[in-house]
């Protein structure tokens, strides 16, 4: 039977209040005073301790994964982000010794850097060098960053044409590209320090913003997918909040990334519903409530009004407001709700609307871990 929800509420809590370590990060005066039930840090941890357990890629999937790929990678990611803004150790290390067994045992989950959907896999090792301190790591993750504009053997026309224009040979021109580029470059600046990564990361950031951008502030999935679908919008604002989060000051495409950045976050307010929540398609409102791309969103705003990049006093609590109600869509066992599956781009509007809705999906996952750790973090 399941629990009612003040009674998981109550659990939640009261676990998590015994798992937690003291010096736990304190979070600013507007990210204060959480209902029960909806603490950042109880949350975060439950949520990534709940993904310490589970296989790889076990979070709605019928079948085994053949290789990891981006959600993995971004929950995992997520994961060690809450342990760090938790100052968790046991998290830490269950984060850790999850990576191990994978290289001995299951090495065949280890993706080839062939495309952007495996090459982010790289963020992973990158993160575990920076909390080990092991070389180990960098040296199998910055390959990844590497061979994204290091030029293969033998390229396709389009693949020759970007890499032209100085841009990775790994361009698709889709959305979701703007997280899994930019996650991985600015992984390796973190750890190296060495600013190509972080210019490399700017300027694929400028060329997509140029080419997928509306007028209204909001991403179309594609050129040719003319549709403002709320996970892609939802990744977009995210590497823009990682890419800015670390690029320089001095960086000439800095700006246009905060502008832009910025025309986002305005253009997605007028298509927030009352329960504080974002739909499928953004523009839609009698699309189905997806929970990914609200968490998406509330990350990046989070970030934005913690670095001042945004008004605190307008954003503030509507970040505040949609972290309380995407908390209700997370049940007893951990897995958030009405999660769009994967979706490859496609010019037909129904496509969108017809997603299927899945419960623990790894792309909510991300989302909420994303979010917990920055409401969390300095």
């Amino acid at each position: 039977m399941s629990m009612n929800n003040w009674t998981m509420k109550s659990v939640i809590s009261a676990t998590i209040a015994l798992m937690l370590p003291f010096g736990a990060v304190k979070a600013q005066k507007i990210f204060r005073d959480w209902p029960l039930g909806t603490d950042p840090a109880a949350i975060g941890t439950y949520v990534a301790n709940h993904y310490t357990g589970s296989q790889f890629a076990s979070f709605g999937a019928s079948t085994p994964a053949e290789s990891i790929i981006y959600p993995e990678v971004c929950t995992w990611y997520g994961a060690f982000q809450v342990a760090r803004a938790t100052k968790n150790k046991d998290l830490l290390e269950k984060l850790v010794g999850r990576f191990d067994p994978l290289m001995a045992q299951s090495e065949s989950l280890v993706p080839k850097a062939d495309n952007i959907e495996h090459s982010v896999f790289g963020a992973v090792p990158i993160e575990l060098y920076m909390r080990t301190n092991q070389n180990r790591y960098l040296s199998l993750g910055q390959p990844f960053a590497d061979q994204q504009w290091d030029l293969p053997e033998s390229l396709r026309p389009e693949q020759q044409k970007y890499s032209t224009m100085g841009l990775s040979w790994q361009t698709r021109m889709w959305v979701d590209d703007m997280y899994m580029i930019t996650l991985l470059q600015v992984q390796a600046f973190r750890a190296t320090a060495n600013k190509k990564y972080v210019e490399n990361a700017a300027r694929e950031m400028v060329a997509y913003l140029d080419a997928l951008q509306q007028p209204n502030g909001l991403f179309y999935h594609a050129q040719d997918a003319p549709f403002f679908w709320g996970r892609g919008n939802g990744l977009a604002a995210a590497g823009m909040t990682e890419l800015l989060s670390e690029l320089p000051l001095d960086n000439p495409n800095r700006s246009r990334i905060l502008d832009s950045y910025k025309k986002l976050m305005a253009g997605i307010k007028p298509y927030q519903d009352k329960g504080y929540m974002w739909h499928e398609l953004i523009d839609e409102p009698d699309a189905w409530v997806e929970t990914s791309a609200t968490g998406m969103f509330t990350f990046a705003m989070i970030v934005g009004v913690k670095k001042g990049w945004l008004d605190e006093k307008e954003y503030g609590p509507i970040a505040k407001n949609t972290w309380i109600s995407l908390v209700k869509y997370i049940n007893e066992a951990g897995d958030i709700k009405e999660v769009c599956e994967n979706t490859g781009k496609k010019n037909n509007k129904q496509y969108y609307l017809d997603r299927r809705r899945l419960t623990g999906d790894l792309h909510g996952q991300a989302a909420i871990l994303w979010c917990a750790a920055a409401l969390l973090a300095n």
